[in-house]
């Protein structure tokens, strides 16, 4: 099958950056403010911001196909050793258990618990495999000079997994349930927990070595911009608007769809703005805060010793830690499981609340609050990951267990949700209440910039 062309000269696939490649002008628009502007050329470890919100447009590195290609196959070796070696093991009056990393996910399917036992083999496990074998593939046809077939739909797929990816959020869980078992039980741990910590780390790297405006530009080129683009404005008031996935500014014509409105490049559905971004976040803030209700008031999960049995909820659990002197690992349970949610709920309230009160002096400090609540969300799964370990490891019967309670399946669904009302808020609203005057003045003398 032949891999369809875009209306330009494609360049060679090689090791350069653009700007080697071509001469002329190539514009971004802003994901978070919607402003206009040029790439510079860029060497190796810099990057372009923009000028307005100083959101990062691009970040050149060296060697990108190269670097990622190596950190993935590395990343992958060291997740084949995670899952092929014992995790940890625990022993308490001569009775013990032994666990891998699957049974993590796998246990909770026995405690009748399927959907935080899927969502745990999906953030820790599979997404992050599915997303190295993607990087291989793609790199792999770019220092071949022949782009690998579906490559442009695994590139366009990298950017929407990354934020589902948790091998990180993982590796804390497991320190915060090693130091509450490790009083009462001697702690093992195994190769696999090492490796794991390895992949960890070189995931997170493999991620931050992606070099997404190179990578695009030697798949697919580069379309000049729609006639008569401006720089120094915003590109909703020139009926354009940036692709959120390659960054190729296009063209949206009148009386068309929403829906229907595809990225040139890549075919990513575009939108000048989201569509009802403010209804859905609200929506989705509703439903987190509802779930967030009894994810405190039912226990998170049940321990049994010597046949007693007591339900523990997740500030019982911090009490429970902070009695046992175990003041680090309460701080950590109790920034992680209640002062983020209930942040990030209250922020993007307020941010959907304050949307039409902004100006250029709170614009800067609101997108940097909204950058904040979309980072610190997935760090809220810390308490899931710590029950999903501990259910699994903790198996001695009456002498000593672990079961999940159902308030794990509500925060997980406080998370998830958070996570999603984050991404459906479109924080160019925040922007698009006034114009600065000045700009505006500027902006005026300027001449169109064709690409």
């Amino acid at each position: 099958m032949k891999r369809p062309t875009l209306p330009v000269n494609t360049p060679q696939v090689d090791c350069f950056p653009p700007e080697t490649r071509t001469q002329r002008r190539r514009l971004r628009a802003c994901h978070e403010c919607d402003w206009v502007s040029a790439l510079p050329p860029l060497n190796s470890g810099e990057k372009a911001t923009c000028p307005r919100c100083s959101h990062v447009l691009v970040k050149r590195h060296r060697y990108p196909a190269q670097r990622s290609m190596a950190l993935a196959l590395a990343s992958l070796m060291a997740l084949l050793v995670a899952i092929s070696f014992p995790f940890v093991s625990f022993s308490v009056s001569g009775v013990g258990n032994r666990i891998d990393l699957s049974q993590t996910a796998t246990t909770l399917i026995a405690f009748h618990q399927p959907v935080v036992a899927i969502a745990v083999m999906m953030t820790i496990i599979v997404l992050p495999a599915v997303y190295l074998v993607g990087v291989v593939w793609l790199q792999f046809g770019l220092l071949r000079s022949r782009p690998m077939p579906f490559s442009r739909d695994i590139a366009r797929s990298l950017a929407h997994l990354a934020p589902w990816m948790m091998a990180d959020v993982f590796i804390i869980g497991a320190l915060v349930s090693l130091i509450k078992v490790a009083g009462i039980a001697q702690i093992e741990l195994g190769i696999s927990f090492w490796a794991f910590c390895a992949f960890a780390i070189l995931l997170l790297m493999t991620v931050q070595s992606i070099d997404a405006d190179w990578m695009w530009f030697s798949l697919e080129g580069e379309p000049l911009a729609p006639e008569g683009t401006l720089t120094g404005t915003t590109a909703a008031s020139q009926h354009v608007t940036g692709c959120p996935t390659c960054g190729l500014v296009n063209r949206m014509h009148h009386g068309t769809q929403h829906s229907k409105e595809r990225c040139l490049r890549c075919h990513e559905k575009l939108h000048k703005r989201l569509p009802h971004s403010l209804q859905r976040t609200w929506a989705l803030l509703f439903a987190a805060s509802i779930m967030y209700i009894p994810a405190n008031l039912y226990p998170i999960m049940t321990t049994t010793s010597l046949g007693n049995s007591t339900p523990s909820t997740i500030i019982g659990g911090v009490v429970q830690l902070i009695q046992m002197g175990s003041w680090p690992v309460a701080a950590v349970i109790f920034i992680a499981s209640v002062i983020v949610p209930v942040g990030k709920l209250v922020a993007l309230a307020w941010l959907c609340l304050m949307i039409k009160r902004s100006n250029e002096l709170n614009a800067q400090s609101r997108t940097r609050l909204y950058r904040l609540t979309e980072f610190i969300g997935r760090w809220s799964m810390v308490d899931v990951f710590v029950v999903a370990i501990l259910v699994a490891l903790i198996r001695a019967g009456s002498l000593m267990s672990i079961t999940p309670g159902p308030a794990a399946l509500a925060f997980g669904a406080v998370v998830v949700l958070t996570m999603l009302a984050a991404m459906m808020f479109d924080p160019r609203l925040i922007w698009d209440t006034h114009t600065p005057r000045p700009l505006r003045r500027k902006t005026a003398t300027k001449e169109p910039v064709d690409g």
